[in-house]
């Protein structure tokens, strides 16, 4: 119940900048937007809809790192999570009580991108929602790298670093070009992050290739696992001093 309630409060503190959430959905969506109308004039392989919609969803997910890293640090610079440290609330309880409201949010980002990608004539069948659940872990790793970078910056600086996220996710996934183009040592580092492996993993969902999803998809796991194991790490040290 506790847990419950401090997730409720986190919702409201969302609420209460919505051009923000605006802004996260909304960019996204006219990215895959102006993309989509100029496939239509100047054919490119790569920005078919089948094969950009999946990494404009995940490009989509980078914008919660800075809705959590935000909030958590307005809590700390605040005396809000001081007097609250008198709860019986444990560091895990505090992450989670974060990442629960953000979840939805991730949700419906995803959604937006491929509803707005069934107008370009992407097929409605039950793959879109397996690339939907493909992409999940990768959103829990936005959202835990997002509170880590809270616990460890204040809020004057997660914006910059945040922003840096974004760009990284973006050039480092294969959304814009495929990555095997240029190859080298620029592809193994993208293929060492976990973003390049959500979007395969959604395009192979939405294709059917079903085999080749899972190590895509552990590998995500692995680093949303990860990066909340850190923040849980760094958020219990912040309490004790």
């Amino acid at each position: 119940m506790r847990l419950t309630a401090y997730a409720q409060r986190n919702f409201k503190e969302l609420m209460r900048d919505p051009l923000s959430l605006v802004f996260g959905v909304g960019l996204p969506v006219v990215l895959l937007l102006l993309i989509s109308m100029l496939q239509r004039s100047i054919f490119v392989e790569h920005f078919q809809i089948d094969q950009f919609a999946p990494g404009m969803a995940m490009f989509s997910f980078s914008f919660i790192s800075l809705f959590s890293s935000m909030l958590l640090a307005n809590d700390r610079a605040s005396s809000f999570l001081t007097r609250l440290f008198a709860s019986p609330l444990t560091a895990g309880d505090y992450l989670a009580g974060y990442s629960l409201p953000l979840l939805p949010i991730a949700l419906i980002q995803s959604l937006a991108c491929f509803v707005v990608a069934f107008f370009f004539g992407l097929p409605v069948n039950a793959n879109v929602l397996l690339s939907i659940v493909a992409l999940l872990p990768i959103a829990v790793f936005f959202i835990g790298l997002g509170l880590l970078l809270g616990c460890l910056l204040g809020s004057k600086q997660v914006g910059a670093i945040s922003s840096i996220v974004v760009q990284v996710a973006a050039l480092s996934s294969g959304m814009w070009f495929d990555l095997s183009m240029i190859g080298g040592v620029f592809r193994t580092v993208c293929y060492a992050l976990p973003f390049a492996h959500a979007v395969d993993a959604a395009r192979m969902a939405l294709s059917g290739q079903y085999a080749g999803i899972l190590p895509h998809i552990l590998w995500c796991v692995g680093y949303a696992v990860a990066v909340f194991a850190a923040a849980v790490l760094v958020f219990r040290k912040k309490m004790k001093e």
